[in-house]
């Protein structure tokens, strides 16, 4: 154990220099001592970033406050009330089955779980629908959910162009790389790459609790590669072009979760508005100007400065998944967009409907008496009935 143990940390400190060497992150000719704090200057520096974790935990902390203060209060007001939800009734067998094999069993399962359990074909799928509806989030919840990132999106968007708009970069994309890599930053980069950060890794802690919608792998790869971007992006001094993508992306986020909020009221026409202003916002800020813009300025303009290197390489490749990302939305997007002017029913894509009874007979078997209400489940944007999806 003793000759192991050093040349494990032998091991462990290669990797670290290899994953440090400047030729990896920088240009050539550059190393990180040319980024060392100098003169009253401050540079950006990987350990700067340690500092997003406990402010994740932090952000988790703030989120349960405003949600039991003030989005709860707030959905009082609008009449979001919680509806009533018929339980599966207790049945060893079947909720063996529902959390081992499937919430959806198949035909020949149903009948061997008939059999097992001693219920009859449908009732046996009636206790999957409702058990698979008791695990579905309530309207109350996705609406907290939604005002607290609406709330975040608005704040990161106004305090983001805040700290650009005075930028010659925000106007002229060359002098994004005017200098570079030694550009200094100022506090309220900082804060703004922390805050933004940190709130990312809050979402990404907090994904498995949240409201699962049929995107929920997607949203998973755009956590990561939004986490990766960033840190990247700072500890490489591509602070002004991450500044600008931040405040591209905040954009659009804040109308989108507005747009939710007011559909789990029931606004069904200030929904609608909104939606068609985030449906434009979006496909203006994420399919016209990050690809013809900032990737522009991020692929080409960097060339006419440095041969290409690893981090270059890899800070386009990072934002190529999330233009890809940004397309399958745009077309989900889409598509909701359609059936709105052709005057149907429009939902989100990414909803995942709750499950109604069949019938008013089958209530009555099961002792319920009264018919339940029809819910709708998921995200969905945009509704032609008041309330009825949610």
């Amino acid at each position: 154990m003793p000759s192991t143990f050093p040349a494990s940390l032998r091991m462990l400190q290669t990797l670290y220099d290899y994953f440090w060497w400047e030729r990896l992150w920088l240009p050539v000719n550059l190393t990180w001592a040319d980024l060392e704090d100098r003169d009253g200057r401050v540079y950006a520096k990987a350990s700067d970033l340690y500092i997003t974790l406990p402010l994740a935990l932090l952000f988790l902390i703030i989120r349960y406050f405003f949600e039991l203060y003030v989005a709860t209060p707030l959905a009082a007001l609008l009449n979001i009330k919680e509806k009533t939800r018929l339980r599966a009734p207790p049945n060893a067998t079947l909720e063996h089955f529902y959390l081992t094999n499937g919430k959806q069993p198949k035909q020949a399962e149903v009948e061997l779980l008939s059999r097992q359990s001693g219920l009859s074909g449908r009732q046996v799928e009636r206790w999957f629908r409702r058990r698979r509806n008791q695990d579905r989030p309530s309207l109350l919840k996705k609406f907290r959910e939604a005002s607290w990132r609406f709330t975040f999106y608005l704040i990161a968007f106004i305090a983001g162009m805040a700290v650009i708009v005075d930028k010659p970069w925000f106007y002229d994309m060359k002098k994004v790389w005017e200098g570079y890599p030694i550009q200094s930053t100022i506090p309220s980069q900082y804060w703004y790459y922390m805050i933004e950060l940190s709130f990312y890794w809050s979402l990404l802690f907090s994904i498995a609790s949240d409201v699962k919608r049929k995107d929920f792998k997607e949203q998973i790869i755009h956590h990561v590669a939004t986490i990766i971007l960033i840190s990247f992006s700072w500890f490489a001094n591509y602070i002004r072009a991450g500044t600008l993508i931040m405040a591209l992306h905040d954009s659009s986020d804040y109308l989108l979760e507005s747009a939710k909020m007011f559909n789990y009221a029931g606004w069904k026409n200030t929904c609608n508005n909104i939606f068609i202003v985030f449906a434009i916002v979006f496909i203006i800020t994420r399919l016209v100007i990050l690809p013809f813009w900032i990737l522009h300025c991020t692929l080409v303009y960097p060339l006419e400065l440095y041969p290409a290197f690893f981090g270059y390489y890899f800070f386009n490749c990072m934002m190529g998944v999330l233009q890809l990302l940004h397309i399958f939305w745009a077309y989900l997007i889409l598509r909701m967009a359609h059936k709105f002017i052709t005057g149907k029913l429009v939902e989100d894509e990414r909803s995942d409907r709750e499950e109604t009874e069949s019938s008013e007979g089958e209530e009555a078997a099961v002792g319920g008496g009264a018919k339940s209400r029809p819910l709708a489940n998921g995200h969905p944007i945009l509704s032609n009935n008041h309330r009825k999806n949610d």
